[in-house]
C-alpha cells in the first residue's frame, strides 16, 4: 500500500476494509469472532465492532503464525474454524456460506476456497489430487505453476483438532522465513483430506494489496450501495458521480443530484433534494428540504428548509422548520429558528435565532473577542439590514429592526430601530406590512413608516 497505515485500516465507502470480512461472518452465527492484530494493533482494535475479540500476533511470521496464536487462543475447544482475510472486503456470507456447506459435506478436515482467474498474478496456485491439495506461493512457483490459472483465495475451513496437529509439524523452509498456512492445508490433506470449494462469483476474489485495487474495491461497493438505495425508492440521477458511503440512510422518494457525496453518519429524510455538488459529513436532513451546492459537517436541517446554494453548514448548526440558509452563507454553532431568513453572503456563529426574523445580506456576527466565542441572540421577528455587524455577546430583541450598515455592540430592546456605528436605539420599530418589505421599505409601491424612517 505503500503506506504509514495498516492496510485493513483503509476505508472502502467510509468503512475500515476489515470490517467488510467481520460483516460478512455474522450471518453464519458463529460462535466467536477473532480477529489477529499486529502492526498498528491498537488502532485497528479500535475500529472493530462491539464483541469481536482482538488476538495479538506479536511478530509478523506469516499466515501459519496467524493461525498459530488463534489456537492457542481456543485451546481445549473444538468445531471448524473459518479463516477469513481481512484484505478481502468484497467476500460475501452466501459465500462463506458455501465454503462451511462444501466442508461439512465432505467430512474433511479442510476445505480452500478458490477461484480461476484469467490473470493469477501474485496469488498462489492451487494443485489438487486425490484428497491432497496443494498451494504454491508464486514467489516460490515454477514457470509451469505460474501458469495455472486455479488460484487460492485465503480462506479456509478447518476442524480444529485436523489444524492443531498440522501446525505442529510446520515449518519456515520458504524464501521469507515465514509459516505458511498453505503448508499445513497439504499435510492435513494427506492425513485426513482436503477439498477445494470454487468461488461462484469471481469479483469477490478481488483482493487490496495497493491503492488501484483499493480503487476498484471502492467502485464495486459504491455501487452496491447506491443500486440498493436505488431500491429502497431513491432517485439517483447519476451513479457515476454520486458517493454514498456505507452507513449513511435515506427516506424514499428523496432525489440526489450528480456530484453529491454523502458521508459518515449522514440521514437524509424522504422527499428531499440533495445536490447537486453537495458534501454533507455526519449531517442530518429531515423531510422535505433541500440542500443545493453546499457543504454540512454535523449540523442538522429541519423539515422543509432550504439551503444554498454555495453555503457552508458547520457543526453544531440547526435550521429549524422551513427555515433558510441561502447563498454564500456560513453557519455554525447556530439555531436558526422556523420560518427564519438567512438569504445571503452571511457569517452567522454561535447565534440563537428565533422564529420568523430575516437578516439581511452581509450580516455578520463577531463571535470572537480573540480570546472567547460569545453568543448572539436574535429575537422572534427580528429584521436586520443589510452589511448589519453584530458584536457579541448582543442580544436583539423581538420584532426590532436594524438599519443598513449598522454596528450592534450593544443589547436592542424588542420592538425598536436601531441604526448607527455604533447602533442606537431611535424609536419604535417600523410596521413591516407584509414579510417581503423590499429593502428600502416598499410594499407594491406604498411607502411605509420603514422608509419614512
Amino acid at each position: 500500500m505503500k503506506s504509514n497505515r495498516a492496510k485493513v485500516l483503509h476505508t472502502i465507502c467510509g468503512v475500515p476494509m476489515v470490517n467488510y470480512a467481520i460483516a460478512a461472518l455474522e450471518p453464519l452465527g458463529s460462535q466467536r469472532t477473532m480477529v489477529v492484530v499486529g502492526h498498528q494493533a491498537e488502532e485497528v482494535e479500535a475500529v472493530l465492532p462491539g464483541g469481536v475479540e482482538p488476538v495479538l500476533q506479536k511478530q509478523q511470521n506469516g499466515t501459519g503464525d496467524a493461525v498459530r496464536v488463534v489456537l492457542e487462543a481456543l485451546e481445549g475447544e473444538e468445531g471448524t474454524l473459518l479463516v477469513v482475510n481481512g484484505d478481502g472486503p468484497l467476500i460475501s456470507d452466501a459465500t462463506l456460506a458455501d465454503l462451511l456447506g462444501r466442508h461439512r459435506e465432505a467430512g474433511v478436515g479442510a476445505t480452500v476456497l478458490v477461484a480461476e482467474l484469467d490473470d493469477a498474478t501474485g496469488l498462489g496456485r492451487v494443485m489438487e489430487d486425490a484428497g491432497v491439495v496443494r498451494i504454491v506461493e508464486e514467489r516460490d512457483a515454477t514457470e509451469a505453476e505460474k501458469r495455472v490459472r486455479l488460484v487460492n483465495l485465503g480462506l479456509y475451513a478447518f476442524e480444529l483438532r485436523d489444524i492443531r496437529r498440522a501446525m505442529g509439524l510446520v515449518g519456515s523452509e520458504n524464501d521469507q522465513g515465514e509459516v505458511y498456512l498453505t503448508d499445513a492445508l497439504e499435510i492435513i490433506g494427506r492425513e485426513s483430506r482436503a477439498v477445494t470449494c470454487l468461488l461462484k462469483n469471481p469479483q469477490e476474489a478481488n483482493l487490496v494489496n495497493d491503492r488501484a485495487q483499493l480503487a476498484l474495491a471502492e467502485e464495486i461497493v459504491r455501487r452496491k450501495i447506491l443500486d440498493a438505495h436505488m431500491r429502497a425508492g431513491v432517485t439517483v440521477r447519476d451513479p457515476v458521480s454520486t458517493h454514498i458511503e456505507a452507513t449513511v440512510e435515506i427516506g424514499r422518494d428523496t432525489v440526489i443530484l450528480p456530484g453529491t457525496f454523502l458521508r459518515g453518519a449522514t440521514r437524509i429524510g424522504s422527499d428531499c433534494v440533495i445536490g447537486p455538488s453537495s458534501d454533507l459529513l455526519d449531517t442530518v436532513v429531515e423531510d422535505g428540504a433541500t440542500v443545493e451546492h453546499s457543504v454540512g459537517r454535523g449540523a442538522e436541517v429541519g423539515p422543509g428548509a432550504t439551503v444554498g446554494p454555495y453555503s457552508y453548514l458547520r457543526p453544531g448548526t440547526r435550521l429549524e422548520d422551513a427555515s433558510k440558509v441561502g447563498a454564500f452563507c456560513e453557519v455554525k454553532n447556530t439555531v436558526v429558528g422556523a420560518g427564519s431568513k438567512v438569504p445571503h453572503l452571511s457569517y452567522v456563529g454561535d447565534t440563537t435565532i428565533g422564529e420568523g426574523a430575516n437578516l439581511g445580506a452581509g450580516t455578520i456576527t463577531a463571535n470572537y473577542d480573540g480570546k472567547n466565542k460569545n453568543r448572539t441572540e436574535i429575537g422572534d421577528g427580528a429584521f436586520t439590514g443589510v452589511n448589519t455587524s453584530l458584536i457579541a455577546p448582543v442580544k436583539v430583541g423581538e420584532g426590532s429592526y436594524l438599519g443598513a450598515g449598522s454596528v450592534v455592540n450593544k443589547d436592542v430592546p424588542p420592538g425598536k430601530l436601531a441604526v448607527g456605528m455604533p447602533a442606537r436605539a431611535i424609536r419604535n420599530a417600523p410596521h413591516r406590512v407584509k414579510e417581503d418589505t423590499n429593502v428600502d421599505g416598499r410594499v407594491d409601491g406604498t411607502e411605509t413608516e420603514g422608509k419614512r424612517a
